[in-house]
């Protein structure tokens, strides 16, 4: 019975002190730390030959004496000797990255660790996290870019461009091709619809030379200034022109200007092929003009060819029964004899014919009339007329004409109604 009792006196488990839990420290290379370890025992003299003592250990393996690592110990009591306090202090120097790791005190099968670890172990996760978010970050907005630039671009300027209105223009684009068949075909059949049916520009098609001398005509030099815009559709036959054959450069130079940053269009099968010197003269020249493939994905309304084009055509106005120009619309091109019950005209009858509207003020008439010094019967007798007639002046109301609104009237416009046709 005694034996059992003092076998469970000395299995009462220890209480740590220090740590109070367990530990981790960060520390450079070059460092040392003292690592404390003291615990609470029970103590009876009676049983102090089951008094226990603290171990070391680094990552499982056992401190002993005479290793790199040096250790101390303390014992303390209490005034009535009735507990023990037992401390063990280890010295560690941290040389390097060998001495990195987890420390142990263990005492009655019991124990308390100590982690060591490198100062900026903790830090490069979060660095190497942070660059792949911003490298990841920047390749999606670089890809973004790259596919919706266009849209971007098209969206801002449609928001906040500015209108080519009141410049005189009758055209947004001046079109010289050549008469060919492909090329007649392509500007009638595909550019000139897809401009005007879909986005409503308004475009002037000639096929003649567009300078066919070494001077622009009279004639060419004013249909170039009635449009906002100058396209050409630099195809092989247009470039076996007799004026491009011998004189490009010089004609390239007029066509600056007349036009501000023209633009060329070409079918990329040709300019992949063709070895003419327009084609370098306007590579060298792409700060002064535009340059643009038709390719075989160029069909599509979405593909880039169009909004490259769109970005460099005016911007439209958008408008609901859009009738005539749209760019006209903003300087009041409104006529009425061409549109049919107009919604901007009220073509109701004058509600007050006689005057405005509101509080009258009193009425004046007008002096009366002349008064003949002939008796009636002499006038009666002789056939000359007097010089004045007694006849009945109508009345004109004088009171209100500073108060009249003599803005535009727009009533007399309706000249002709859907029931009169």
């Amino acid at each position: 019975m005694r034996l059992r009792l003092e076998g469970s006196r000395c299995n009462i488990p220890p209480k740590f002190l220090s740590p109070p839990g367990n530990q981790t420290y960060t520390l450079n290379v070059g460092s040392w730390l003292v690592l404390n370890c003291t615990v609470k025992l029970f103590y009876d003299q009676k049983f102090n030959w089951c008094d226990p003592s603290i171990e070391w250990s680094k990552d499982g393996h056992v401190i002993t004496n005479g290793s790199k690592y040096t250790c101390s110990e303390e014992t303390r009591f209490n005034n009535n000797a009735s507990e023990k306090f037992l401390s063990s202090l280890l010295n560690v120097s941290v040389a390097d990255a060998g001495d990195y790791g987890i420390f142990s005190c263990l005492i009655r099968k019991e124990s308390a660790t100590f982690a060591l670890q490198r100062e900026n172990d903790a830090s490069h996760m979060p660095a190497v996290l942070g660059a792949v978010l911003v490298l990841f970050a920047l390749l999606l907005a670089g890809l973004l870019y790259v596919k919706c630039r266009l849209d971007l671009q098209l969206w801002y300027r449609n928001k906040y461009g500015e209108f080519e209105v009141n410049d005189g223009k009758l055209y947004d684009a001046y079109v010289s091709y050549v008469s060919a068949d492909d090329d007649r075909k392509f500007v009638n059949f595909i550019l000139k619809p897809h401009l005007e049916n879909r986005y409503g520009y308004k475009l002037h098609l000639d096929d003649r030379d567009i300078l066919p001398g070494s001077e622009p005509s009279a004639e060419l030099i004013m249909n170039i200034s009635r449009c906002r815009r100058l396209i050409v559709v630099l195809s092989k036959a247009y470039l076996e022109q007799e004026w491009c054959r011998l004189n490009f450069r010089e004609a390239l130079w007029q066509l600056l200007d007349l036009s501000r940053r023209p633009i060329f269009v070409m079918f990329e099968s040709q300019y992949r092929e063709l070895s003419h010197p327009a084609i370098q003269l306007l590579k060298a020249q792409r700060k002064s003009i535009t340059l643009l493939l038709w390719t075989s994905t160029s069909m599509t309304p979405s593909s880039e060819f169009w909004k490259e084009l769109r970005l460099l055509l005016p911007r439209k106005i958008h408008q609901r029964c859009v009738m005539a120009d749209p760019q006209t619309r903003l300087q009041d091109d409104k006529d009425p004899m061409l549109i049919l019950n107009p919604d901007y005209l009220d073509c109701r009858s004058d509600p007050d014919p006689e005057g405005d509207l509101g509080v009258r003020t009193p009425i004046y008439k007008g002096p009366p009339p002349p008064v003949s010094a002939l008796p009636k019967t002499l006038k009666t007798n002789h056939s000359v007329e007097p010089p004045y007639e007694d006849i009945e002046r109508c009345e004109v109301d004088i009171a209100d004409l500073g108060s009249r609104n003599y803005g535009t009237r727009t009533d007399f416009y309706c000249l002709v109604t859907e029931e009169d046709i």
